[in-house]
């Protein structure tokens, strides 16, 4: 892949991956072809909607269940978000689990290619 196409795939896709593994993610780019880098930014989910979801629903876990956390939302779930202590500190720590979530996938994805 261009140079121009991974760092366009990468400025589409940053505010959803952790910052810090950009720069790795934009190098395994380059060596791939388009269609199967784009792939690996498909099904990414937004630390926007993930707070959203986290002030709404957070003490049932949903927030949790939606980044793909399937334990942690169940334990979120049957104890009420922790009693409404950790729902709290999920408001500020769910954007940074989303963005490594998703930084996660992606990673996985290209280095299986």
């Amino acid at each position: 892949m261009e140079q121009q196409q991974a760092d366009q795939l990468i400025l589409m896709h940053s505010s959803k991956l952790a910052p810090e593994y950009i720069p790795t993610i934009r190098e395994r780019l380059r060596s791939m072809d388009y269609s199967t880098a784009a792939m690996a930014f498909t099904d990414l989910k937004d630390p926007t909607i993930a707070i959203i979801i986290s002030v709404l629903l957070g003490e049932l876990g949903i927030d949790r269940f939606f980044i793909g956390d399937i334990g942690l939302g169940i334990a979120k779930l049957l104890t009420a978000g922790g009693c409404g202590v950790w729902w709290l500190i999920d408001l500020f720590l769910i954007m940074g689990a989303t963005r490594q979530k998703n930084t996660e996938k992606v990673m996985q994805i290209l280095s299986f290619r």
